[in-house]
Order: C-alpha cells, then structure tokens, then sequence
C-alpha cells in the first residue's frame, strides 16, 4: 500500500496557550478555504424519509464472549492480511469499555494474529504519552494480545476524497503497515460528538494524538482545544475516518456493541456520567453508516424514560450530523436490513431491537 508523505514530530508542534497541549503549526494544516458547515445535525430523519438501497446490519442481544463473536462472523469475510482491530482501551479503570474477556475470546477464535491499535490523546491525560498510554494498557488489562500505538513513531497523511474541510488528515504512521482494519467499537454518548460509534471510533481514534486530533478539535491561534463543535466538528471528523476507510476499502468492518451506554465517552474514565440507558446488544455490518444510524435508531425507539439523557446528549451537540454527512460523502447508507441472528436471520426493525429492554443494572 501507498504511504503517503510523512511529516516529523519537530515540524508540527506549538503550544496551546490555555491548555499546555501540542497543536499543529497553522501552516500546515489542510484546512480548504471557508468550508461552511451544514444544518440540522440536531434533528433525527425518520425511516420512512430516508432514500436509497439498504445495507445488512445484524443483530443480537447476546451481551457475551459468544454474542460478539458471533456477531463479527458476520461480517469477518474479506478480513485477512495483517489485521489491526480498532478498540477504545479507556482510560485507567474505566468502567464502561467493551470487556477485555470478550475481546480476548474473539481475537483467539477469529484474529490469532491480529494486533489492537490505538492512538495516543489529544488532551493530556493517561494517555496523552506513549509511556503513559502503555502503563495505562497494563492497568486496564490489554495484556493479552500485541497492543500498536500507531503514532508512537510518527505520522503520515491519507487523502480525503470529496471533504470540503480537509484534502488529507494525518494519522498515526504505523496504520498503513495493515492490510484490514476490524472497528470493535463501544458505543455510547460523547461530550463533542453526541454519540460515539463506529465513526468516532475510527475517525478520531486513527488520528494522531497531536496534529490529526488538532485539525479535527481546534481553530489555530487561539487558547480553546475544544473551540470546533456541532456540526463543523461532525464533518471534520467524519472526513477523517473517510481517510483511514478508504484507506482499507473493502477490507475493513464494523461491530458496535450497546451495553454500559453513559452519555460519556469512554475517555472520561472514572469521571463518566452514569449510565441510565438500557444494554441492548450487539450490532455489525460492513456499511459504516448502516450500523451507526441502526444504533441511533434503537435509541430512539426506546421509551422516553430509556432514552431521555441520550437522545438529549445527541441532540444538543448535533450528533445527528455524523451520520447526514457520512451519507453526502458515499460513505453507506442510511437505510439496512435488520437481521436477529437470535432468532433464525428474521428481519426485525429497530423498534423491534428496543422492545421490553430491562433496566441499566450496574454491573
């Protein structure tokens, strides 16, 4: 595979005034000339609204070893190659990431070989260091297969076909070095994003920690690391895991597991709001956009009791975006077939997934 120019650790760095954190010299950002954002990212578009050929997304709720195994199966046939598996690793003692037994069951079973990948953070942190994000591994378990951290070494870019913010996004040097790329992805609430799923997973979770994760949070020359939100911010991340997806092509995948959904994202560690929102099951597909809209969709199937604090998180940051914007950019569809792998492969709707969910039990 082609690897795209690289840039050095010493031609990016300048000092947040405010925060202390790295930030990409504004020179060499590829931001394009004023991009405007667009609309409505707080507003949900019903099925019966949405246009277009449907994607497969299947479906358990088996919330077990055995349910995400058999989940990925689904959707495992053109992983092969050297194989990284994109999962947030959380902070030290999270309490919400996908559990570590899980992902070691499935890695034995179905990835042998396969590495876990992660960047290091954009905010300083027990990740913000490559020395710190490997004590932090240790402390939360990811002992039991290789764990790359992809930008430990340096950073390349990969092109952004069709964005109107960015030509190419920078990501950590080590991801071009794989053939197929497995996005094992908790998903739940964000603090910027409104959700995150598959396409927070991959679109920050590959950018480098210090000059992909800056194009994508911050306007150069000013203190706020966090000044880039709402719709802006969707299409800015959304472009960047257009990088790293076409990067891979057909030879990338998707699971999304719904269990200990806080309105927090798994990088707020212990400090998470606590979850309110029912477990539901697991989900996978090939079509990016497929599996996350199918998540939302069974969030907002759910009850007002159930789905009060989540669907508030997504709205108000104008979640609703990431999923609109990857639809323009022909990154999948917004309409799939729902398949029950508990029940003999009968398509069932997202109403159907939400039905007599029990109450979030602290596990």
């Amino acid at each position: 595979m082609k690897i795209t120019r690289v840039f050095t650790m010493m031609a990016f760095c300048a000092v947040l005034a405010a925060c202390g954190n790295a930030q990409p010299k504004e020179e060499n950002n590829t931001m394009k000339q004023n991009p405007q954002p667009g609309k409505d990212g707080n507003k949900y578009v019903p099925y019966e609204q949405r246009t277009g050929e449907e994607a497969v997304v299947y479906f358990t709720r088996d919330l077990s070893a055995e349910g995400l195994i058999k989940a990925y199966e689904q959707v495992n046939g053109k992983i092969e190659g050297k194989v990284g598996v994109k999962v947030h690793t959380g902070e030290q003692h999270g309490p919400n990431i996908i559990p570590r037994e899980w992902v070691k069951a499935l890695m034995e079973k179905d990835l042998k070989d396969a590495s876990i990948i992660e960047t290091n953070t954009y905010y300083e942190g027990d990740r913000y260091t490559t020395e710190q994000h490997r004590e932090t591994l240790k402390v939360n378990g990811w002992t039991f297969a290789p764990v790359d951290i992809l930008d430990e070494e340096d950073t390349v870019t990969l092109p952004i076909k069709g964005g109107k913010w960015f030509d190419k996004m920078a990501v950590g040097s080590h991801l071009t070095n794989y053939n197929s790329l497995v996005a094992l992805t908790h998903f739940k609430g964000h603090t910027q994003g409104g959700f995150g799923g598959s396409n927070k997973n991959i679109g920050i979770g590959c950018a480098d920690g210090r000059i992909g994760k800056a194009w994508i949070h911050t306007t150069p020359g000013q203190p706020n690391q966090w000044d880039i939100a709402k719709e802006e911010f969707m299409e800015r991340m959304t472009e960047s895991t257009k990088a790293t997806i076409d990067f891979f092509g057909e030879h990338v995948t998707y699971v999304n597991v719904m269990r200990n959904m806080s309105v927090s994202c798994d990088c707020e560690g212990t400090a998470a709001a606590p979850v309110v929102t029912p477990n539901v099951g697991i989900l996978s597909s090939t079509d990016i956009l497929a599996i996350d809209q199918a998540c939302v969709d069974i969030i907002y199937a759910m009850t007002e009791e159930e789905h009060h604090d989540m669907l508030e998180r997504m709205e108000s940051r104008h979640g609703y975006r990431q999923l609109s914007y990857m639809k323009e950019l022909g990154m999948g569809h917004d309409r799939y077939i729902l398949i029950d792998l508990d029940n003999g492969g009968k398509r069932i709707t997202a109403a159907d997934a939400a039905k007599d969910l029990k109450p979030f039990v602290k596990q």
